[in-house]
């Protein structure tokens, strides 16, 4: 029995530069980091000679073409697994909620499955195949920070080329200006779920006469990876993720709506210096940075929604059981 764990991710500035609209014509990039709330994968072996795969649903097929699933489906034709195997797929957070959640599980299937083959894999090779089931198998319109999120974990700064490779780039931030931005983040649930192809499909379509604006959003991205890097200044920082959402929502496409717009300008009176709706928009969690003192009279303001605590994973998707005991 094999179990993976691969952290959701918060993107700070950049969304949509890693779309192939835009990173086609000229570099994109996204400054992001990875959550301390997962996606589970646990494969072991079935003693049937089907294939059973278990999420919010159950299936169990003679063959992994019959899978509806269509993530793990991919997944196993690409590792050559499926006979005699069972897969399940634990999330702390629902899909639709701008964490990046189809991702985290695109990487944290691929090595799980990886490491029940015994075969030890590269981060940006899982991130790569990730992205090739997503994007090539699959033509979900999304972009390419997610997958390399959810595989190398911690504080990065990625560039998207023409020729669809990622640079990854460490940030080099300070353990105390890390441990400051969590004590200064809310991640707040607008109890909205949405549909983020169907954003992301007007947002390719409207990239070139938005490509002002993206570019602005990408090169922002580069100016917070400033703010945080060295002695840090997270003041800055909350004044560019600002700027940031201001030019976000200039976009259009359904990226925001007006109780989410409404939810912001009253955590900006109670306290909030920055923030941004996460993932593609129209929903999910609203990320606030604010002085810890501020906390409560924004949780106030907004109703006590509910939160999750915003924690750093530093280490990306990897393997954190292993058991040959059940084996066949």
């Amino acid at each position: 029995m094999i179990i993976s764990q691969t952290p959701y991710r918060v993107s700070f500035a950049g969304g949509g530069t890693d779309l192939p609209a835009f990173y086609r014509e000229e570099d994109g990039a996204v400054l992001s980091i990875a959550l301390t709330r997962h996606m589970y994968v646990t494969v072991s072996p079935r003693f049937d000679p089907s294939t059973r795969v278990a999420y919010t649903r159950t299936e169990i097929v003679d063959s992994v073409d019959e899978l509806q699933h269509t993530i793990v489906r991919e997944a196993l034709r690409l590792t050559g697994l499926g006979r005699h195997l069972e897969v399940t797929t634990i999330g702390d957070v629902p899909a639709g909620t701008g964490l990046g959640s189809s991702s985290s599980l695109a990487v944290g299937v691929l090595l799980a499955l990886y490491a029940y083959r015994g075969e030890v894999v590269s981060q940006h090779r899982l991130a790569e195949e990730a992205c090739r089931i997503e994007l090539d198998l699959l033509r979900k319109p999304i972009g390419r920070q997610d997958q390399y999120a959810a595989a190398f974990g911690g504080l990065n700064y990625m560039r998207f080329r023409s020729d669809d490779t990622v640079d990854v780039e460490p940030v080099p931030c300070r353990a105390d200006t890390l441990a400051e931005l969590e004590r200064r983040a809310l991640l707040l649930y607008t109890q909205q779920q949405r549909d983020a192809d169907r954003i992301l499909e007007q947002q390719s379509a409207g990239t070139g006469e938005r490509r002002s604006v993206l570019r602005a959003m990408r090169d922002l991205a580069g100016e917070m990876r400033f703010a945080l890097a060295g002695k840090g200044d997270l003041d800055r920082f909350a004044a560019l993720l600002h700027e940031g959402w201001e030019l976000k929502r200039s976009l259009g496409f359904g990226i925001s709506t007006q109780s989410v717009d409404d939810w912001y300008a009253a955590a900006r009176r109670a306290g909030a210096t920055g923030g941004k709706l996460l993932g593609a928009g129209g929903g999910g969690f609203l990320l606030l940075l604010a002085p810890p003192e501020r906390h409560t009279a924004i949780r106030e303001a907004l109703g006590k929604p509910r939160e999750l605590p915003f924690g750093v994973d530093r280490r990306g998707s990897r393997i954190i059981f292993i058991s040959d005991r059940y084996s066949f």
